[in-house]
């Protein structure tokens, strides 16, 4: 369960909105390594893993973790704490609540400002912290203060993380990643959705259309304006749901109180649901 990657899906939290080209989360928002976010982040602790570009500012709530090479087209503000690895860029400026750990030939272009400690010399990335910690833990045979950190480290408050996976890409056009992709409930979205697995919650509306390898499901309330297609897998439409375009997969469920403005195509099994299906009982 606790494998080499901490983040290898793309979760995004109930009530997460795209607001002027920015990502708008009340949890924190979790990047993974070599990942491209072509917006703004607003979170409550933001953490990049390395070579992560951001177009736009930051501003968290809480923390902000930037390891080595990230690079940032905006202003950085943390509330709290900052980390900041070697050779980080920022073509704003950087302004810290609390303390400030800085790498070497980090580039701040505007200047930078913190009312705590500032301390100059290599920190540790965060990633790289995160999984020797955890790997002395198990070595010692402390699997529960083990699993605590985890948690700690997904989890702060009772918000849900917004998390990123290695190498995705993130903006008005388009989500992509190479791993699954979990959307929660209430979200407002823009872009269409790429992944190997989409799951999307209830009463989002997404302004773009879900590919994806395996199965697609749409959750009831939830409306998609454009496709919702899939190569390999199975796609479920729920009562309430609105598709405006095509709908295509393997085996295609649809429940009769589910709108599709479009063609529906399966390769497999096509079902319609039945009036009885509005009350199982």
């Amino acid at each position: 369960m606790l494998g080499p990657n901490p983040i290898d899906e793309l979760v995004v939290p109930d009530g997460t909105t795209v607001q002027e080209h920015d990502v708008v989360v009340d949890g924190d928002v979790l990047v993974g390594g070599q990942s491209t976010v072509e917006l703004g982040v607003r979170g409550h602790s933001v953490i990049a893993g390395e070579r992560v570009s951001v177009a736009g500012d930051i501003e968290a709530d809480g923390d902000c973790r930037l390891d080595m090479w990230c690079d940032v087209d905006g202003n950085v503000l943390a509330s709290e704490d900052a980390y900041l690895g070697e050779r980080v860029h920022i073509t704003g400026r950087l302004v810290v609540g609390g303390d400030l750990d800085i790498g070497d030939d980090v580039d701040i272009e505007e200047g930078f400002e913190a009312s705590g400690w500032i301390v100059i010399r290599n920190p540790m990335p965060t990633i790289t912290f995160f999984v020797v910690y955890l790997s002395h833990l198990l070595q010692i045979g402390e699997e529960e203060e083990a699993e605590e950190l985890v948690e700690q480290f997904a989890t702060d408050g009772d918000a849900q993380p917004l998390t990123i996976p290695r190498s995705g890409s993130v903006s008005d056009d388009a989500w992509r990643v190479s791993t699954p992709a979990t959307i929660g409930d209430d979200c407002r979205l823009h872009g269409n959705i790429r992944a190997t697995s989409i799951d999307v919650g209830e009463d989002n509306n997404i302004f773009g259309s879900l590919r994806a390898q395996d199965d697609v499901s749409v959750g009831s309330g939830t409306k998609i304006h454009g496709d919702v297609t899939t190569r390999n897998g199975d796609v479920r439409v729920e009562p309430g749901a609105v598709v405006l375009g095509d709908v295509s997969g393997q085996d295609v469920h649809v429940h009769p109180d589910a709108d599709v403005d479009g063609v529906i195509r399966a390769r497999g099994e096509m079902h319609l649901g039945s009036r009885a299906d509005r009350d199982p009982e």
